[in-house]
């Protein structure tokens, strides 16, 4: 019984630091022309403690950073103007779902480094889903006139492209090194 606290205490405190360090990351970004931005491999830490830990830590993990990533921009939300509706889809869609799924990183992770990767790129583009379905609602309500799945595909995938793509090489470099290969017990 002893163990098995000791044991917890230390994946909550290693959850803390990966949800800190991809918080931290997640300040470092470069803005995208339409909006949103690239961040830093904001995603790996809580994608990592998926592998690391299993899939029920994973989304317990990716549940906090998802809260994390939500009262960051909370403000930000609700500054646009929004509807209630358009409020709680894209405080569900843009937030706590995307992020919350990067629990399913550890999924493939028996299959190695590629089944790392995998699961990374599965969860990254699960969000960019998630990211694409909130602009379609919101930009139906701000610009009716428009092709709004053109639109919330221009302007989400103007970001998301380029970070899905990056964190899944960012993945694959850091799965190569043996730092990580212990670390994931790969």
């Amino acid at each position: 019984m002893e163990n098995q606290k000791k044991s917890n205490i230390k994946k909550i405190t290693l959850c803390g630091v990966m949800i800190a360090l991809g918080t931290v990351l997640s300040m470092i970004k470069i803005d995208a022309p339409l909006g949103g931005g690239i961040t830093l491999l904001s995603m790996v830490p809580v994608a990592f403690l998926s592998c690391m830990l299993g899939l029920k830590w994973g989304f317990g993990a990716s549940l906090v950073y998802a809260l994390a990533q939500l009262f960051l921009s909370i403000g930000d939300v609700l500054s646009w103007g929004l509807t209630p509706t358009a409020v709680v889809v894209c405080l569900l869609f843009d937030y706590l779902i995307p992020y919350f799924a990067l629990g399913i990183s550890g999924i493939f992770k028996s299959k190695g480094m590629w089944g790392v990767i995998a699961g990374v790129a599965i969860a990254t583009t699960f969000r960019f889903a998630c990211h694409y379905f909130t602009g379609v609602v919101i930009f139906d309500i701000w610009c009716p006139w428009a092709n709004v799945y053109w639109y919330s595909l221009c302007y989400n995938g103007a970001y998301m492209l380029p970070e899905i793509i990056l964190t899944c090489i960012g993945t694959a470099l850091l799965v190569k090194t043996k730092a990580i290969q212990n670390m994931l017990k790969l």
